[in-house]
């Protein structure tokens, strides 16, 4: 069972629908919305700041969300996915967007709706990734629009990881 563990009185809060693996771990101020999913040595920690994760966002294995203290907390739109050991921090990840593998998501940094994070990407703090584009590199910069095939990527993978968590539910 995921470790689930309230931070100073607060208590993460999820949909009866979201998948937690054995060994994810979520504590603190974190509100999750349906169908998430949080896989294998994922960690979301909401103890120095809240977390929100909007509907059908997937936080795949290895991935951690944190926040900094009185500072930054981190607003996950729907349709989200995270990909596997990427740290989003403090940050605004805004609807349909992919963080590739290993990318890391800095504190104020805005990612806004249909970006894709190229994995090993570091998005600065304060960086404003705009709608619609490829973002690589380290620090990471705008590269060129996401394709057509990219876009269809951005609004089915989340259900996959929906189909995904069902393979585990007992």
């Amino acid at each position: 069972m995921a470790l689930i563990k309230p931070v100073e009185g607060k208590y993460p809060q999820f949909d009866e629908n979201c998948f937690l693996a054995d060994n994810a771990t979520v504590v603190g101020d974190v509100k999750m919305g349906k169908n998430c999913s949080v896989w294998f040595n994922a960690v979301v920690r909401g103890d120095v700041n809240y977390i929100t994760v909007g509907d059908n966002c997937n936080i795949q294995d290895g991935a951690v969300i944190h926040c900094t203290y009185q500072k930054a907390a981190t607003i996950i739109g729907n349709n989200v996915n995270i990909g596997h050991n990427a740290l989003v921090h403090g940050c605004v990840l805004k609807d349909n967007v992919l963080v590739g593998m290993g990318a890391i998501v800095m504190d104020n940094a805005v990612v806004n709706e249909y970006c894709i994070i190229a994995a090993g990407a570091i998005v600065l703090e304060n960086t404003i990734c705009e709608s619609g584009y490829l973002y690589a590199g380290v620090p990471a910069k705008k590269i060129k629009p996401i394709t057509d095939d990219q876009r269809v990527l951005l609004d089915t993978l989340p259900g996959r990881y929906i189909m995904y968590s069902d393979w585990f539910r007992e």
